[in-house]
């Protein structure tokens, strides 16, 4: 029982070891996305629908087969469709990576690190005061901020405004009465360039069921895209930040500063 060809292993290569390991780690990326999602029950649908495509064709039940033949021969076309958003996910989380490595490379050659917190700093300085305060007076706010603008997307769903960032900007468009406050404020390069923007909201099924839809919102455009997020709780004035479909809660506005140091 224990005598093994010797020769089944002479045709397997480095690359069949390097084929592998990348298949697995595809497998591994694509369900860390997809984990706690409702991607996770539709693949289990496919995976059924394929199973029970097997078993008829394999019973020579010619009409089933041919009705299921039929979806199965536009697969492909439907899980694109079905998935796209953990496809675009997908991508945007290695382009991010690969953008990241390259960014460090690029700082680190420079050697201006030191500087760039500097600058920063300064120019947090204004957002920090203002999560400061609306977290005391239990403002609720949802802040976005993203490495580029996207016209079609934030533009068209908020009102366009294109300002330095300020403490009583911000303070001004959270405030309760004013006609911006519900929405999301979109913040690039230190300017507030929409408010009341409309933002897709997390499908994740293993969201605690206290979050409203700020939080909701901020998971999900992080989800999506590169940008990052910061909620102020208007029921509990707690200061939230967002990355990547996670969320980091009950942030002092110093804990906040650190972080935002270092993702912009």
């Amino acid at each position: 029982m224990n005598n093994l060809d010797p020769n089944i292993l002479s045709g397997f290569r480095l690359l069949d070891i390097i084929d592998i390991l990348l298949v697995a780690i595809i497998i591994y990326y694509i369900y860390s996305l997809i984990k706690g999602t409702i991607a996770v029950n539709i693949l289990i649908g496919v995976g059924l629908f394929y199973g029970i495509y097997l078993v008829v064709k394999q019973m020579e039940m010619r009409l089933l087969t041919e009705i299921f033949g039929g979806f199965i021969s536009v697969g492909s076309i439907a899980l694109i469709v079905v998935f796209q958003q953990e496809i675009r996910r997908f991508l945007i989380h290695i382009g991010k990576n690969i953008s990241l490595r390259r960014k460090k490379f690029f700082w680190s050659f420079l050697n201006n690190k030191k500087t760039s917190q500097i600058d920063n700093g300064e120019q947090l300085k204004p957002i920090i005061d203002a999560c400061r305060s609306m977290s005391r007076s239990r403002t609720g706010a949802l802040l976005v901020f993203s490495r580029y603008f996207d016209e079609e997307y934030y533009q068209s769903s908020g009102e366009y405004i294109d300002a330095p960032v300020s403490k009583r900007l911000l303070e001004s468009i959270f405030f309760k009465n004013s006609p911006l406050h519900d929405g999301a404020v979109v913040i690039v390069d230190f300017r507030v360039m929409t408010a009341s923007c409309v933002l897709p909201l997390s499908d994740s099924e293993d969201l605690p069921p206290q979050f409203g839809l700020r939080h909701r919102a901020a998971i999900g455009v992080t989800e999506v895209s590169e940008a990052v997020a910061v909620i102020v709780s208007e029921e509990t004035g707690e200061i939230s930040f967002a990355k990547d479909g996670n969320i980091n809660m009950n942030l002092s506005p110093e804990e906040l500063e650190k972080i935002l140091r270092e993702e912009l």
